[in-house]
């Protein structure tokens, strides 16, 4: 597996819930920023990214998933060493078994 590192995350302030048809938001062209324009917005953003996270198969199927019980100790072990290296506890633990069954 390749060593992808992921950058820290800035800190996010939530400014709270604004009515934009109230409130008189501009975009960067100028235009007023509505609800309805809001919306059209994010849909097209979503769509754009697409959800969820990336196949790992392939482009467009969908990774199997597995699910497994560990002890507290391990789990906590587990997500101090992927927050040290800045990874996933998915990764890791993806990263775990392609050395076992590669040994």
């Amino acid at each position: 597996m390749t060593k992808e590192r992921c950058a820290p995350m800035p800190d996010l302030v939530d400014g709270g819930s604004i009515d934009l048809d109230v409130e008189d938001v501009r975009l960067a062209d100028g235009t007023r920023l509505t609800e309805t324009k809001a919306q059209v917005l994010a849909e097209a953003a979503l769509q754009r990214a697409g959800r969820g996270r990336p196949s790992l198969t392939a482009p467009g199927k969908r990774s199997p998933q597995l699910r497994l019980s560990v002890p507290a100790e391990l789990r906590s072990r587990l997500e101090a060493r992927a927050k040290r290296e800045h990874r996933s506890v998915s990764w890791l633990a993806r990263e775990a078994l392609e050395r076992f069954l590669a040994s």
